[in-house]
């Protein structure tokens, strides 16, 4: 069984990348719930379960399972490259009630009084599940999202390369072992569903993940096509500390220009690196400034937010070659 979407030319121009913290959220509950599958996790979790005590999730977790499908109204396929949790939040408000409450229906709930009761009234259930993915986000997802955030642009930077340089074709080589490219049609096995249709619309999204790591996910009609994926590089996601600078390189062109490209293993914007790195955001951008006009860095401007990658050069300084 797979899904199967067919590529007119148009189609592939319009292939694009983004950020979904709406996605991260949501599917941040399965690994909650399941942290056996997840180990990868297992900092997160162990930072974050203290702090939910208080917090009802029981809702949530009825309508999320630990695995099958979810309500699609929950992660609607992000409408720009970066977008804000709150605007995201806002859409699930907003996500019409009748559609919400089908989509419910199809979920195989551990807690079907639950569901049924959000089904029985889903004007009102829908806003308290906004209210409960707010309060969720500030306390285990707020603090973290900046790191994941960095992991993430660093696989879209990856991957933009990769489409430059070879083609579609390169682009879903290694996506993930599931997802195979066929001249003009995307195929991705599933296990218990089939699907085939033309990509339509606005094209197709792709979102790279951190916590939905271990498969790929499909949105379609009536939502854009949508293909969530691993992200590269997520299992150094809690890695604790900063990059170790070797101190040739810090006497070499200073100490914190050091850190700033050693940080750079992975493109990263401005302001990832400053949160990283416990610097302020002018000073970062000074730096990157020198380790531009030396050759050390490029950057590329992906949505509203200009990324940074190590040259060759660059790389050699930051690995002692």
């Amino acid at each position: 069984m797979a899904i199967e979407w067919r590529f007119t030319p148009d189609d592939v121009a319009r292939l694009r990348f983004a950020f979904s913290p709406m996605w991260e959220l949501v599917t941040s509950l399965r690994v909650l719930r399941s942290p056996a599958r997840h180990s990868l996790h297992l900092p997160w979790l162990r930072a974050v379960r203290p702090r939910l005590r208080d917090l009802d999730l029981s809702e949530l977790f009825a309508l999320v399972p630990v695995t099958g499908y979810m309500p699609d109204f929950l992660t609607p396929p992000p409408d720009t490259p970066l977008p804000d949790f709150m605007a995201e939040l806002d859409r699930v408000r907003n996500a019409p009630p009748h559609t919400a409450a089908e989509e419910v229906a199809w979920v195989q709930s551990a807690d079907p009084e639950a569901a049924a009761r959000f089904r029985d009234d889903p004007v009102a259930g829908v806003q308290r599940v906004a209210d409960r993915l707010y309060d969720y986000w500030k306390v285990a997802i707020e603090e973290f999202w900046p790191a994941i955030h960095g992991v993430l642009e660093g696989d879209v930077m990856w991957r933009s390369r990769g489409l430059a340089a070879g083609g579609v074709r390169e682009l879903f080589e290694d996506l993930h072992p599931s997802v195979v490219w066929h001249g003009d049609r995307l195929v991705t096995e599933r296990l218990n569903h089939d699907y085939s249709g033309d990509i339509t619309g606005d094209g197709l999204v792709l979102v790279p993940s951190a916590f939905n790591w271990r498969a790929v996910s499909i949105m379609y009609e009536p939502y854009q096509p949508m293909l969530s994926y691993p992200a590269r590089g997520v299992g150094n996601l809690w890695a604790a500390g900063a990059p170790c600078t070797p101190n040739a390189l810090s006497a070499l062109i200073g100490r914190s220009r050091a850190r700033v490209l050693v940080a750079l293993e992975e493109p990263g914007s401005t302001t990832a690196l400053a949160r990283r790195l416990d610097l302020t955001p002018g000073a970062v951008s000074q730096h990157l400034t020198v380790l531009s006009d030396g050759g050390l860095v490029t950057r590329r401007r992906l949505g509203r937010e200009v990324l940074y990658r190590r040259t060759a050069v660059g790389d050699a300084l930051a690995h002692g070659a």
